[in-house]
């Protein structure tokens, strides 16, 4: 009864809190207007609901620390440890709030949340050992700190980059809080169940009026408020809770923030994009890019949410196995929901990891290639050239290859161009059949003069080519030029007959 309070009595300061700070904000002009493709607004909109969940927390917290002091409760909580989490909570409010009026550098930002993290870390909030890695060893004061500023850090932009879609950062955060308050009653930590309770409570009635379509945001002093109190109740809660508990409840419970962000990481970092500019490919955009509706996707992820959270609470009474089969299903989960979501990325990924699940046959083709390359240059006539390309792309992974070229004797080219072109093309029996692709290389002289072409084919196929391009078109056009131009000289020969005197070939070219 006494959570069912904190509960609805949050829900009520919140709901009224946020309705006043959205008819204020609307009033003095404090609204945002949408500036690019990522906004989904149409309209001015207020970006300061992180006054309203604040607020709310606050006073509601207040209120149940002075209640349960007049009524001498169980289950009072020091005011010492209510102020280590209060002090920095408002410097990052405070942070936030600065960047919803005007942007502040994500270089400053980032300076900023490392110092409320310290705070925290410094207040008694922070990692101390992580039992499942290294047993019940302390990690030492310097691990420690950063092991909880990368926590708070992670945790705390999560949500923030996670505000993409009305109602949307606020449902996830929902659900999250729920299980944090779970595992505190579990690990019977006071501050983090009264905390808790109220946070959910606070949300729910900030998202009467943040659901599509909203009429206030949480802005970033709402988003990141809280993301770090989030990260910081998640790590008292721990403290004194299993090992399994400690670990991966937090992880698992906050799957759906994680996840964009490390999405967001991953994408910027391959495409080489600074790492602080936003985009527009978060899930929430790709659902909408699939044909949702603003509402559908929320729904969606509200509900992807949810099963994070329930997925992680089997993890309250771990047993022999237990973490390793969530584990499992979180991953499967996750491998088969981004699948479908349609990032570039990942299937630039998938083709890595099977391209290097080929490697052998990969390496195995390369390498006769290699081979007749070093072959190419013991060639005496057109004949062995054939059957050495004929032995080197026989097992390849090209259905097969095809030449032509006039042959080149210094001094003659008048005369030989009475010669019929050498053309010579080859194909596996087994060859796909159908439409397909060539790679056509360039046959040139020792002046550097192309005197004809040389191509592999492959048909059209679902399989990736195993074969590196570059073992063609460096050291083996070279020496296939090179061959060719040098056993020319005995077709030529065999096709004139034996090579007359240079000035009776003058006189036929004359002729000609």
């Amino acid at each position: 009864m006494i959570y069912l309070f904190i509960f609805a009595a949050a829900l009520t300061v919140s709901a009224v809190m946020a309705r006043f700070v959205r008819d204020a904000a609307n009033a003095r002009g404090w609204a945002t207007a949408p500036e690019s493709g990522r906004h989904l607004h149409e309209r001015p909109i207020p970006r300061l609901g992180g006054i309203a969940i604040l607020g709310s927390v606050i006073l509601v917290v207040a209120l149940a620390v002075v209640v349960s002091n007049l009524l001498h409760w169980d289950y009072v909580f020091s005011s010492k440890t209510l102020l280590g989490l209060l002090g920095p909570t408002l410097l990052i409010f405070a942070l936030g709030l600065a960047d919803d009026f005007r942007p502040v550098s994500p270089y400053v930002k980032f300076g900023v949340q490392i110092l409320a993290a310290g705070w925290l870390y410094l207040d008694g909030y922070g990692i101390t050992r992580l039992q499942l890695l290294f047993g019940d060893r302390h990690l030492g004061s310097a691990a420690g700190l950063v092991l909880t500023v990368f926590w708070v850090l992670l945790i705390t932009n999560a949500f923030n980059l996670l505000d993409g879609l009305d109602g949307l950062a606020g449902g996830s955060a929902l659900f999250a809080s729920l299980v944090v308050f779970i595992v505190s009653l579990v690990s019977g930590n006071t501050l983090t169940q009264v905390v808790t309770i109220a946070l959910a409570g606070a949300i729910v009635g900030f998202l009467r009026y943040n659901f599509n379509p909203a009429t206030i945001f949480l802005g970033d002093c709402g988003s990141l408020v809280i993301g770090f109190v989030l990260s910081a109740v998640s790590l008292a809660s721990s403290e004194k809770a299993p090992t399994a508990v400690a670990v991966a409840i937090p992880v698992v419970s906050f799957g759906l923030p994680i996840l964009d962000t490390f999405m967001a990481v991953l994408r910027r970092f391959l495409n080489r994009r600074p790492l602080f500019r936003p985009d527009g490919e978060h899930i929430h955009h790709k659902l909408l890019q699939r044909g949702l509706s603003h509402r559908q996707a929320v729904v969606v992820l509200y509900a992807v949410s949810a099963c994070f959270a329930l997925i992680s609470l089997p993890l309250l009474s771990p047993k022999s196995g237990t973490i390793a089969v969530v584990l499992t299903i979180v991953g499967l989960g996750v491998f088969f929901g981004v699948q479908h979501l349609g990032y570039d990325e990942v299937d630039e990924l998938r083709r890595v990891a099977r391209r290097t699940w080929e490697q052998k046959s990969i390496i195995t083709n390369n390498l006769a290639i290699r081979r007749a390359t070093d072959e190419l240059a013991r060639a005496e006539t057109v004949e062995d050239v054939c059957e050495i390309l004929k032995i080197a792309f026989h097992d390849n992974d090209f259905d097969g290859f095809e030449f032509s070229f006039r042959p080149v004797v210094a001094g003659w080219h008048g005369v030989l161009d009475l010669v019929p072109p050498v053309q010579y093309a080859w194909q596996r029996e087994d060859g796909t059949a159908g439409t397909g692709w060539a790679l056509r290389l360039d046959l040139l002289s020792q002046g550097g003069e192309v005197y004809g072409t040389f191509a592999v084919n492959r048909s059209y196929t679902t399989r990736s080519l195993r074969s590196d391009i570059d073992c063609l078109t460096d050291g083996f056009a070279a020496s296939l030029s090179s061959a060719l131009q040098r056993t020319s000289q005995s077709h030529a020969s065999m096709a004139m007959g034996v090579l007359p005197d240079k000035s009776i070939l003058n006189d036929v070219a004359s002729v000609a």
